[in-house]
């Protein structure tokens, strides 16, 4: 039984209450304090979620899915109890006065929403150290990063603070830290989950996503977050995923492994992990075939010319004067209040993209860089179209190029901190679903598997990600 499924079994059944549950989860977020890795969380806010619970008559509770449960919210997802600040001074203190639609479908199956979690500001990084409240440590070696940009997430799942956590997805930021901390990430198809409530990145790439410490407790959180959504006119009609019963053996499955994910410079563990977890698919009665995704090199420099230029077209709206608190610059007139709003507003990180985006964006420039990288991108999903058109049903790729990497390691390169998602940003670019799996540790460190899936195959996926895990031992050293 998972983690989510026996809370909610308990309170359900009053074998609990939930107000014990919070009183526990407090007792956990004040344990994690180290890890920095929450930015608003109180005990009178959970216990008041718990109140509402626990008031709920025993046949509607029982019935409830996450009756009691636990989620951490990525601050980027806006919240009616606690401030939402996207770890970002220009939105210091602001607090919606409306739930995103995640939040409302998790109150109302039951969930408490535990915290508020640290990130990359504006979800722009790949290792939670572009913060304004400072870095989130990785649970098994503080002097590590969790991954990014939803590592505060991460890490409190990791931790075992709460079983499942919400997190935001634009180029791989729930995949790369779930596969840095030893969890399980899935990001959906673009318009399985509402966005309605998510502050945005890039409109057309970022998605909601879940953590969970197994493959079950994800799997329960997309079911209940997913849907049609008259907020959020990108949403699909599609029924949320159902939850398979779980695969014994993958007979009949067949798992492409695209020869461009393996490089020859992949790092050794990652690669042993992967030929592992190839062995144990055939094992299981799966076939293994290699593929190709020739495309695949342009991933990273067409996903940062699309998200920046979607971003600084998102982030305009934070001027001082619609949003976040206004500076007057000293010659006290309209530009120079937007450069001293946004110049002390902003971090380095979220101003270097608005200046990548602005560029790509300009007149001149336009059709050299921002209609091109959409060109390419068409050719990106053609690649994976192409692959699962041929019979293969399953992609499995590395989540990341190693495990975890030192803290402030790559700080002073952007170009090596982009290339931490180089696994995971064509999936975005192709809005097809995948989840980082755990599969092993190298010196102490977890590593992941992804799997891709065809679009709205969610139920599919998680159903072999299931049997995978049945099967593999995530903290077996593979080196």
């Amino acid at each position: 039984m998972s983690g989510v499924d026996f809370i909610a079994r308990s309170v359900g059944e009053d074998r609990t209450s939930a107000a014990s549950v919070a009183r526990e989860v407090g007792k956990r977020l004040t344990r994690a304090a180290p890890l920095n890795a929450t930015l608003h969380w109180s005990q009178e806010v959970l216990d008041h979620e718990a109140a509402r619970i626990d008031a709920i008559p025993a046949a509607v509770r029982r019935a409830l899915p996450l009756a009691g449960v636990p989620v951490a919210i990525k601050d980027n997802i806006v919240t009616t109890d606690q401030p939402t600040t996207c770890a970002s001074r220009i939105l210091e203190g602001y607090v919606s006065p409306f739930d995103a639609t995640v939040v409302r479908k998790l109150r109302a199956a039951g969930a408490m929403i535990a915290s508020k979690t640290n990130l990359d500001e504006f979800a722009m990084g790949s290792s939670t150290e572009h913060s304004a409240w400072g870095r989130v440590r990785h649970p098994l070696d503080p002097s590590r990063v969790p991954g990014g940009s939803s590592g505060g997430s991460a890490a409190l799942v990791a931790a075992g603070v709460v079983p499942a956590a919400l997190g935001s997805e634009t180029g791989g930021s729930v995949r790369q830290p779930a596969s840095f901390c030893g969890i399980v990430g899935v990001k959906p198809t673009y318009g399985r989950v509402s966005r309605y409530g998510l502050v945005a990145f890039g409109s057309s790439l970022d998605q909601v996503s879940v953590f969970g410490q197994t493959v079950d407790d994800a799997a329960r959180v997309l079911a209940v977050i997913s849907g049609e959504d008259r907020f959020d006119a990108t949403t699909a009609v599609e029924p949320a995923p159902v939850l398979e019963a779980a695969r014994r053996d993958l007979t009949g499955v067949t798992f492409g492994m695209p020869r461009e994910y393996f490089p020859p410079d992949l790092d050794g563990a990652v690669r042993a992990g992967l030929d592992h977890t190839a062995r144990l698919i055939q094992q299981l009665g799966g076939t293994i075939k290699e593929v190709s995704l020739p495309h695949t090199r342009y991933a990273v420099p067409t996903y940062y010319i699309v998200a920046p230029a979607e971003a600084a077209a998102n982030l305009a709206r934070f001027d001082g004067v619609r949003y976040g608190p206004r500076h007057v610059g000293p010659e006290g007139d309209v530009r120079a209040l937007y450069r001293a709003t946004r110049g002390t507003g902003f971090g380095a990180e979220v101003r270097r993209r608005i200046l990548i985006g602005t560029y790509v964006l300009s007149s001149g420039y336009y059709d050299a860089y921002y209609r091109k990288a959409q060109q390419v991108r068409a050719l990106l999903a053609d690649d994976f179209r192409r692959v699962f058109d041929g019979g293969v049903d399953f992609l499995l790729t590395p989540t990341t190029p190693t495990p975890a990497f030192k803290a402030g390691d790559k700080t002073e390169d952007p170009v090596a901190m982009y290339l931490a998602d180089i696994f995971t940003c064509s999936i975005n670019l192709a809005a097809l679903p995948a989840l980082s799996l755990p599969i092993g540790r190298a010196e102490g460190l977890p590593i992941g598997a992804q799997l891709v899936a065809p679009m709205f195959a969610e139920g599919r996926m998680l159903a072999v990600a299931g049997a995978l895990e049945a099967n593999l031992d995530a903290r077996r050293e593979v080196r």
